[in-house]
């Protein structure tokens, strides 16, 4: 090992007072250009913490989170009107163990390199030599951070990359906690993806030992825990380490849901058989993470739309109720520029499926499949669930004081002059489907250069609704919609209620309460499989455009390769009368036997001989 300058700074990550720390770090010799002036070797990072600090932000500059819409084009939720675009052409036939956008092979790998070498020097670096409190404070937290972190890395790359090889057993990925150097053994195999799920929990047990629920700053030493009074710490030693300035880092809170996703993803259908996880087991790791806010009494009611919260988006505001974990606040307009239509100098990149709309109940909240539901398909965005209008553009939509028509006719300007631009597939930046993404858009954005207006945006790491929704899938798959069968004082029911009835379903046209409530829901709560099948719609809806149907649908065994439609709406000019019309938009070529697991990289499976490839993929 080598020391190497930094290329640029991790911000985003770190408290302000130790970005500082950051202009140089450790790395392995082929991933950083080598500082001709700097010859100091490892054990120059003992004396100097900025250098050991340095390595472990080069892992959480390996966040796998993506901060934009982005995979949700490759499912039955959107398309996209971006040509070539590597999501669109992996899901209409191009994807390929050498080919794969959805790949967390290399980014999370190198995470783990980073956390592990960071692992073997933490005790060994002098993070506050004169104080023997803060020393071990410094440890405990950078060593539970870097625990969390690796839990992360390998929960993505199970997702990713876990599946069945010709033997049928169920591997995760190869198990790395020492770090690698070039006397190592890199032909290592898979472990079982069981094992790999014995090591996220293992690293999330430890993180959530060595880190505080939350960083807060203290004011008594009364607050501080036994073994950092033992060593003689005082609030404001113990509130450096641990206090305010750390917020949005690692964390219990934070590795104690990461535990449950994992949990979650080990319990679905695509990998319960072999996962050693039961559905009871998820459902009760959930729960620990919602017992923390008082479980049903935590529950934002506002927390569907917190991207509308403007007062809440701002750098001065308090953290969001709904939010768990989350980006830095950003002021700017990319996803505007991307995503608002093309009137209104947008490239209407993410276009929501009909598939989707379709999924939207009724106010009522039967689903417009039901005859009961009074869904007018000459009337089709009537009396529907307020979600679609708050996630979705549709023709008719006003938007920053501007008519949206996604029709086949045009809308006329203030100018009186006819504009065609929104109209479905009139140009590259129109859209294919007759909808625009609306959903973690600001209206008082103008992406438009000559008159440019940024604002702050905050994308979720993780939701509590996420974490509900978990609750609710788990816990209704091990015991059934009204059985609290972990003891928390709450049913996969009652989340499900909770959700609709912040959506407002169980309404009449006028937003009144119906006599009878949510009908449909009881009709679930009556019947397991109904009820899987309700919570399942209720996620697709509640994180939509976050970057998880892909997810879903591969870890519930449900066909990728549903047909993306639109809806194309003509109008009489004589008489006015609109005529709307599903349309096939998009064939998607996935291969259901197979393509539920994700391959593992062909140029490592070509180098590596006991490195196993998922069944199907070549």
């Amino acid at each position: 090992m080598k020391i190497y300058r930094v290329k640029q700074m991790v911000k985003g990550l770190l408290p302000f007072y130790l970005l500082a720390l950051l202009p140089l770090a450790v790395s392995c010799d082929d991933m950083f250009t080598p500082a001709d002036e700097n010859t100091r070797q490892e054990d120059a990072m003992y004396e100097e913490s900025e250098y050991a600090h340095g390595l472990l932000m080069y892992g959480y500059s390996r966040l796998p989170y993506i901060t934009t819409t982005t995979t949700d084009i490759a499912t039955d939720d959107a398309v996209t009107n971006l040509k070539n675009s590597s999501y669109l052409n992996m899901a209409t036939g191009t994807w390929a163990s050498d080919n794969n956008p959805m790949t967390q092979w290399d980014n999370c790998k190198d995470g783990i390199q980073y956390v592990n070498k960071f692992l073997t020097i933490a005790e060994k670096v002098k993070w506050a030599p004169s104080a023997a409190s803060k020393q071990q404070m410094f440890i405990d937290r950078l060593k539970g951070e870097a625990f969390g972190l690796r839990a992360l890395f390998y929960y993505y790359l199970l997702q990713a990359h876990g599946g069945y090889a010709d033997d049928g057993v169920l591997y995760g990925v190869p198990l790395l906690t020492t770090p690698e150097d070039g006397s190592s053994d890199f032909n290592q195999p898979r472990a079982t993806f069981a094992d790999c799920v014995k090591q996220c929990f293992a690293d999330c047990d430890s993180a959530m030992f060595l880190l505080p629920t939350d960083y807060n700053d203290i004011s008594t030493e009364a607050e501080i825990p036994e073994k950092y009074r033992a060593l003689g710490a005082n609030a404001s030693g113990y509130s450096l380490v641990f206090g305010d300035k750390a917020k949005n880092l690692m964390s219990g809170r934070i590795a104690e849901a990461i535990k449950a996703q994992v949990a979650l993803l080990a319990a679905s259908p695509a990998f319960r058989d072999q996962s050693g996880i039961t559905s009871a087991e998820a459902a009760t790791l959930c729960a620990n993470v919602l017992k923390r806010i008082g479980g049903m009494e935590g529950f934002d009611v506002t927390g569907n739309v917190w991207y509308k919260n403007k007062s809440k988006l701002e750098p001065s505001a308090s953290e969001m109720p709904e939010i768990l974990w989350r980006e830095d606040r950003q002021k700017n307009a990319s996803q505007e520029r991307e995503n608002f239509p093309p009137t209104l100098y947008g490239s209407g990149r993410t276009n929501p499926s009909q598939n989707l709309v379709d999924a939207f109940p009724m106010r009522n909240g039967f689903p417009i499949s039901d005859s009961r539901s009074g869904y007018n398909a000459k009337d089709p965005y009537a009396n529907r669930d307020l979600r679609l209008a708050d996630n979705i553009l549709y023709n008719g939509t006003m938007f920053r004081q501007s008519e949206i028509i996604t029709g086949t006719y045009p809308k006329v300007n203030k100018s009186g002059i006819a504009e065609y631009d929104d109209n479905i597939n009139y140009g590259s930046s129109s859209t294919r489907t007759g909808y625009y993404l609306k959903k973690l858009l600001r209206e008082d954005v103008s992406p438009l250069s000559s008159s440019l207006i940024e604002q702050y945006h905050i994308y979720p790491r993780i939701r509590y609704t996420e974490i509900f929704l978990a609750y609710a899938e788990a816990a209704n798959d091990a015991w059934g919609p009204k059985v609290d069968g972990g003891g928390v004082g709450f049913t996969a029911y009652d989340v499900i209620k909770a959700i609709r009835t912040r959506a407002g379903l169980g309404k009449d046209e006028y937003g009144r309460d119906l006599p009878e409530g949510d009908v449909y829901l009881e009709e679930c709560a009556s019947d397991q499989t109904k009820m899987t099948n309700l919570i399942r719609n209720e996620r697709r809806l509640e994180l939509c455009f976050e970057n998880k149907r892909f997810w879903d649908l591969r870890r519930w065994l449900l066909p990728l390769n549903e047909t993306v439609k639109g809806m194309k709406i003509d109008r009489d000019d004589d008489t006015g009368e609109l005529f709307y019309t599903i349309i096939d938009v998009e064939e998607r070529k996935y291969d259901n036997a197979y393509q539920c697991y994700g391959p593992i990289p062909k140029g490592e499976v070509l180098k590596w001989s006991n490195l196993l490839q998922n069944k199907g993929w070549q």
